[in-house]
């Protein structure tokens, strides 16, 4: 009984007892562009403290608190002539002192944001879908999901890092030149809701710890390790970053650091998905703000920006991120919701540190004034992005609506068929620069594209074809190459597939040509042909545009350089066709023969080509 009371007269101490038991960022580095960090520090009344640094070159500048005493904000500045080592966090109240250990790093010069261009092919995978390298990391029992189940499309499949290592010789050999995974942050997000809703984190959009790579994946070393083979072999890597959100489950969201740490509702407000509110000169504050400020989903807090010390946060953890594992490239999840000076400032930081860095965000809109809005553009808006890039959301629509018309009637309508791709294209005047738009055909929230072409080879190969050879930078997701199918209904996970071959006990193995199908090897070999000889050929994958107004559902344009000229010539009819070139003298002039680079097939005479139904040529031009 004694002891019984001693613990409850003690209870109150030991709960309001000061400590830390977090700093993010979790360290930095020395000879940064940037000389301020601002530190996060989290423990049981860590914000009642009053700190100090001693460290040569490291100077503690002010300190801020907020409404929860759990938490202060430290402004640092590191001296240009400051040295690694190990820094020295002091909190200190009354005769108590609290010592923290920061690491102060130096920079190496490993390959850091080099960036993505024309000249690249991007490959996007699933990581927890592509290879299973390590069976033992597929689940932990103190995880929020702790089970691993491949017969379940909610649950964790087991794909991890040190499988994808292992394939990077299969992404080599189809022509692939960069590497971009669904986020591999820490998602330790419950399976279920409140109300039993499955609300699954395999995606990784719900972030739960910036500064942790999900243990199911590998770690942060394993991630580390995997950009390094992948530099090794002369691929790149894009890192996806969530801004607007994070998970339910993420540490500060079950302790927030203020109310105004997320966008906060009467009542719960989801976002409306509409983009028209923000370019449209007439709309209502309300509609706007529900487009920005309303929640994704109920399970993804949305954070507000706005607040100085999240704005602070998710900046260095992007520049962190580059830092510690080299990535070259940023992609954005969700980037029309965040606040558009806020993405300014953090492009700018990321930017400045790494000149040669690609940034490129998802706004899923449906047209071109609103998908310009959010890249540099030439257009005269009140706000003016500095985003270098962005998905092309509006090319894939008209490739899609376009390739659905092909073979019918539709194809040679005014504005059916490849028209759809001409109009796309012909718009491009209102971006600054439109080749730093990354095309796609699918991806991980689409339809997969063999089944939005009906499953029709021909079309499948044709809509290819145009991705690969026209302006911008392809990305291609996984298990296109070896036609896997499917559609989002009756989930997501539909198209998510797990990659045939990259699971212990798989009964066919994609990743080689004996475990694919005939059709397969077709399907693989065309995408690696054409993928291979853009790699190789800037003049396909850099050179300038130049396209002629379809006719007759024939749709030729062409790509150009000091050093060659290719030719695509399009039917999109269900019939072969005959193409007289007299028209196309201004790109055409000088050049008397041509290489098939699909088929390795010489042309002797230029005068007319022979194209057969729902088919595209490539033709390199020679004299």
């Amino acid at each position: 009984m004694k002891k019984l009371l001693l613990l409850l007269i003690l209870l109150p101490l030991l709960t309001t007892a000061q400590s830390i038991t977090r700093v993010n960022p979790t360290n930095w580095w020395v000879g940064m562009q940037e000389p301020k960090v601002q530190l996060l520090v989290y423990g049981p009344q860590a914000g009642t403290l009053t700190y100090s640094v001693s460290y040569p070159g490291v100077t503690l500048t002010e300190a801020h608190t907020t409404e929860n005493p759990n938490y202060t904000f430290l402004d640092l500045t590191i001296a240009p002539d400051a040295k690694p080592g190990t820094v020295r966090l002091v909190g200190r109240k009354g005769n108590k002192l609290i010592t923290q250990k920061w690491e102060l790093k130096a920079r190496d010069n490993r390959p850091k944001g080099q960036g993505v261009t024309d000249a690249d092919l991007i490959y996007l995978a699933m990581p927890d879908r592509f290879v299973n390298g390590d069976p033992k990391n597929d689940k932990f029992k103190d995880l929020a999901d702790p089970n691993a189940d491949r017969a379940n499309p909610f649950l964790r499949h087991g794909g991890d890092l040190q499988g994808a290592a292992q394939r990077l010789d299969y992404l080599k050999e189809l022509g692939v030149t960069a590497v971009w995974f669904t986020p591999v942050i820490e998602n330790d997000q419950p399976l279920t809701d409140e109300g039993g809703n499955m609300r699954s984190a395999y995606h990784g959009y719900g972030f739960t710890d910036h500064y942790a790579v999900d243990r199911r994946l590998g770690g942060n070393a394993a991630y580390l390790s995997f950009v390094q083979q992948a530099h090794a072999m002369g691929l790149k890597v894009v890192q996806d970053a969530v801004y607007n959100h994070v998970g339910i489950n993420h540490w500060f969201i079950k302790d927030l650091p203020s109310k105004d740490w997320l966008h906060q509702w009467p009542s719960y407000t989801n976002t409306s998905y509409r983009q028209q509110p923000i370019t449209d000169p007439h709309s209502a504050k309300i509609d706007r703000l529900v487009t920005t400020d309303g929640w994704f989903v109920p399970f993804l807090p949305d954070l507000n920006q706005q607040n100085p010390y999240v704005a602070n946060f998710l900046i260095q953890h992007a520049l962190w991120s580059v830092e510690m594992f080299g990535v070259d490239a940023w992609r954005i999840d969700t980037y029309m919701y965040n606040d558009q000076p806020f993405m300014n400032r953090c492009n700018a930081a990321l930017l400045a540190q790494y000149p040669n860095i690609h940034i490129f965000g998802e706004s899923s809109v449906n047209n071109v004034v609103d998908q310009a809005y959010y890249v540099r553009n030439k257009m005269d808006f009140p706000f003016k992005s500095n985003q270098p890039g962005g998905l092309d959301f509006v090319l894939e629509s008209g490739m899609l609506a376009g390739l659905k018309e092909v073979g019918t009637p539709a194809a040679t309508g005014w504005d059916n068929g490849a028209q759809r791709v001409y109009q796309a294209l012909a718009l491009d005047g209102v971006y600054q620069d439109p080749t730093k738009l990354v095309t796609f055909l699918d991806n991980h929230d689409h339809n997969r594209f063999l089944s939005e072409v009906g499953e029709d080879v021909a079309k499948f190969k044709l809509g290819l074809t145009w991705m690969l050879t026209t302006r911008g930078i392809p990305s291609i997701y996984y298990g296109t190459e070896i036609l896997m199918k499917n559609y989002k209904d009756p989930s997501d996970a539909e198209v998510r597939r797990d990659f045939p071959g990259g699971f212990p006990g798989d009964k066919d193995n994609k990743f080689t040509a004996a475990g694919r199908t005939e059709v397969e090897n077709d399907a693989f070999n065309f995408v690696r042909t054409l993928a291979t000889y853009r790699r190789d050929h800037p003049t396909l994958s850099s050179g300038q545009l130049m396209q002629y107004l379809p006719e007759n559902g024939l749709y030729v344009y062409f790509r150009y350089d000091a050093a060659g000229t290719v030719m695509v010539a399009t039917n999109t009819t269900d019939k072969p066709a005959s193409l007289p070139t007299a028209r196309f003298t201004e790109r055409m002039s000088g050049f008397s023969k041509a290489k098939n680079v699909l088929t390795g097939e010489q042309l002797a005479d230029l005068s007319t080509l022979q194209l057969p139904a729902k088919t595209a040529v490539v033709l390199e031009l020679t004299k």
